[in-house]
């Protein structure tokens, strides 16, 4: 199995819009030449001031033939995405003219493209705060009905093939959440799920990961996870979940069996649910570092339309397969 093979032939079978926001941004002008050369999207729209991305393509040796380029403060469609804004934020009491002012944004110009059709999906963060990109996407996009968090996965590929599918192990929430409530874990949880699904193409296999297994410790931070988990029973009793359990207990067969003998997940997860964003962060971090795994994402979980969100620190490669996975997303809606 190889992950972004994968998703780059999936991508072709069903072409979407795409939107980068960050339309002189160098590494995401490349990125775009190379996902519209690769026939990897139907559309894609640089959002920014034509001359100056043409400047960049220019400077950078990109070529933008195939490619849409789109300028917030002249289109078009300026009056209708500022009505549309208004119309979503007027019970914050805010005015026709900051709603204006605000779609000169081009992160909100791109998650009102989402919201109304234009693009199927959007991708940024290279040049923005993972914060900025998140709050345009709340505030436009939204998340799913009856989804009240939005979270993130990783896909992660460890050279050991036995570990998860092949080597891959879906982790959530590693970007995102901070410290969630049992009921915001439970979401986060049954997201990651779904993303195994979409993803890695499998059952997913879920643990709710904790410092006890089955109640071997006794803390608050222990009740959180636990409750989690009868949460996502409830919602989804197919699902194969368990927690708490210890990260051993989880993916090594012979611990699970002892220390959780009647688990169906036990020994056998593929996707582990971290219990709050300390714990995800440095846990993808230590695996993508000392045990040389590759990080695939962050890919944004429970907004109504995909969106995703790059680190500043990416390189084209990153921004490419990023975008393709989020256009596969979006063959879901």
């Amino acid at each position: 199995m190889n992950f972004i093979r994968t998703m780059h032939s999936k991508a072709k079978e069903d072409l979407r819009k795409l939107v980068l926001p960050e339309g002189t941004e160098p590494r995401t002008l490349k990125a775009a030449e190379i996902l519209v050369k690769g026939g990897l999207v139907s559309s894609l729209t640089l959002l920014g001031r034509e001359e100056e991305i043409r400047q960049v393509a220019k400077k950078e040796g990109c070529d933008l033939k195939g490619i849409i380029l789109e300028n917030p403060e002249i289109s078009e469609r300026r009056d209708e995405f500022a009505q549309e804004y208004f119309n979503l934020r007027k019970h914050k009491g805010i005015s026709l003219e900051h709603a204006r002012k605000q779609m000169s944004d081009k992160l909100h110009w791109g998650a009102m493209m989402v919201r109304k059709g234009v693009a199927h999906a959007m991708v940024a963060g290279a040049e923005n705060a993972t914060g900025n990109v998140l709050r345009a996407a709340l505030t436009i996009i939204k998340t799913s009905p009856g989804t009240k968090v939005a979270s993130s996965c990783f896909v992660m590929y460890l050279p050991d093939s036995s570990w998860g599918v092949e080597g891959y192990l879906i982790f959530s929430d590693c970007t995102t959440v901070p410290d969630p409530n049992s009921e915001e874990l439970a979401e986060i949880a049954l997201a990651a799920s779904d993303s195994c699904r979409t993803f890695l193409g499998v059952e997913p296999v879920t643990a709710l990961l904790s410092f006890s297994t089955r109640g071997s410790a006794k803390h608050p931070a222990v009740d959180k996870v636990a409750r989690a988990v009868e949460i996502v029973k409830t919602k989804r009793p197919e699902l194969k979940v368990d927690g708490e359990l210890q990260l051993d207990a989880a993916i090594i067969a012979p611990i699970g069996q002892k220390k959780a003998p009647d688990s169906i997940v036990a020994g056998k997860a593929n996707v582990l649910v971290f219990p709050d964003l300390n714990s995800g962060n440095i846990g993808y971090k230590l695996v993508q570092r000392l045990a040389s795994a590759e990080a695939y994402g962050p890919f944004l979980q429970g907004f109504a339309k995909p969106v995703s969100d790059l680190s500043r620190g990416c390189s084209v490669d990153d921004i490419v397969n990023t975008s393709v996975v989020t256009l596969v997303l979006a063959q879901k809606q």
